[in-house]
């Protein structure tokens, strides 16, 4: 509920100034998207839904609302319903904030804000805005795409010249809470097993970003770094005795969390170039007093290099190669994510768009869960090494 007045203070703040004015002087937009997504699998089963049938579990819709109610304010919101396999088939708040912008070298925000760490982090709930029906994995993960999305505090941004041969500097710096619920994608095998978060996990979250667009027209130069204080919440850990569940407090911890990214994007003509280098560190601890308690370290680098290409007027063709490795992990499959995808995005008219992909997975690190890929007598993990995906996406914008 405190987070929630957050976004809502945010808002009846930044509207404030405009009470006395008509509806036409608001300058209020409102804008969205619709998707629908078809998977399918050679084995195994990707983001809970049960894709090697082939799954039509892939639904979203996006409605924002924005308004400007004086030439330095702007003030918006957005709603997602998301349903993807087994999680989701909800309506959730993505962003709600206040953008006060004095200049072009100051300007803020506050309220439910979308965190602008990495090179798409910030625009991955704008499924129009690129072509790829899935972003590299290994640094945007599907199933916690919204939890990554967003923070509740605030954000300070702007942009400096550096000379006539310097180029510009844009910054970002913020800070607040991060919320993970306890049904995010990150905790998915966790509460399988029978651990749950009633309350989610999070913490104080702070971070800043350069984007450097350099002198050579088109080629920006960037780098982000998130500090993470200690997380922890209460859990329950539900054991089941002669058929009887009987539920433990407990309590989990992340510790050493921060994620550093280095990117780069080159833009000429019909060409566009992007690679990015990022790292998670982190130290999990699960513990339920009189039952027991697990520590576990996670060291996840991750990279990726894409390409596209605009074919005509509304054919656009991509490719990338993406791949993440947990330096912590036993050796084997689960300890990494290697991935080819081939893309094409048809833009039938200004509203209406498809996007076909096929990837050539290698490893099961990213985009699986028990439930769905059960563990047999001749597989003891209940995943194959090797999976390929194809994906059918079509949408509609307004």
């Amino acid at each position: 509920m405190k987070r929630l007045l957050v976004g809502a203070m945010a808002l009846i703040l930044g509207a404030a100034p405009a009470i006395a004015q008509s509806l036409e002087d608001l300058n209020i937009q409102i804008h969205g998207y619709a998707t629908q997504g078809f998977l399918y699998t050679t084995q195994n089963n990707m983001f809970t839904t049960n894709s090697s049938n082939g799954s039509p579990a892939w639904t979203e819709a996006v409605v924002n609302l924005t308004s400007q109610p004086t030439p330095k304010l702007r003030i918006g919101v957005q709603a997602r319903y998301f349903l993807l396999g087994n999680l989701g088939n909800a309506i959730v708040l993505d962003w709600a904030a206040a953008d006060y912008k004095a200049d072009d070298r100051l300007g803020v925000r506050f309220g439910k804000v979308k965190t602008p760490s990495a090179l798409f982090n910030d625009v991955q709930d704008i499924d129009p805005s690129y072509i790829w029906a899935l972003l590299p994995q290994s640094i945007y993960p599907l199933m916690s795409r919204n939890s990554l999305l967003a923070h509740y505090g605030g954000v300070v941004y702007g942009t400096f010249k550096l000379g006539a041969s310097g180029g510009k500097l844009d910054y970002r710096g913020w800070g607040g809470e991060r919320v993970l619920p306890g049904t995010d994608g990150y905790f998915l095998n966790q509460t399988e097993s029978g651990i749950t978060l009633p309350n989610g996990l999070g913490g104080v979250t702070t971070g800043a970003a350069l984007h450097w667009r350099t002198p050579l027209k088109g080629l920006m130069i960037g780098a982000s770094d998130s500090r993470d204080n200690v997380w922890g919440a209460p859990i329950v850990y539900t054991y089941t005795v002669q058929g009887v569940p009987i539920p433990f407090p407990g309590t989990e911890t992340i510790k050493k969390l921060y994620t550093p990214y280095f990117f780069a994007k080159y833009e000429k003509d019909k060409w566009m170039v992007a690679a990015e280098h990022g790292r998670l560190p982190a130290s999990v601890t699960i513990a339920v007093p009189g039952l027991f308690a697990e520590s576990e370290g996670l060291d996840q680098q991750s990279w990726y290099g894409m390409v596209s290409y605009k074919v005509t007027g509304k054919l656009t063709a991509g490719v990338y190669d993406t791949q993440s490795f947990d330096r912590q992990a036993a050796l084997g499959p689960a300890r990494y994510f290697k991935d080819w995808a081939i893309n094409a995005h048809y833009d039938f008219s200004q509203f209406l768009y498809a996007k076909v992909e096929q990837h050539f997975i290698d490893g099961t690190l990213v985009g699986y869960d028990m439930t769905t890929n059960p563990p047999t007598a001749s597989l003891p993990t209940g995943l194959q090494t090797n999976t390929r995906l194809t994906i059918l996406k079509i949408g509609v914008s307004f």
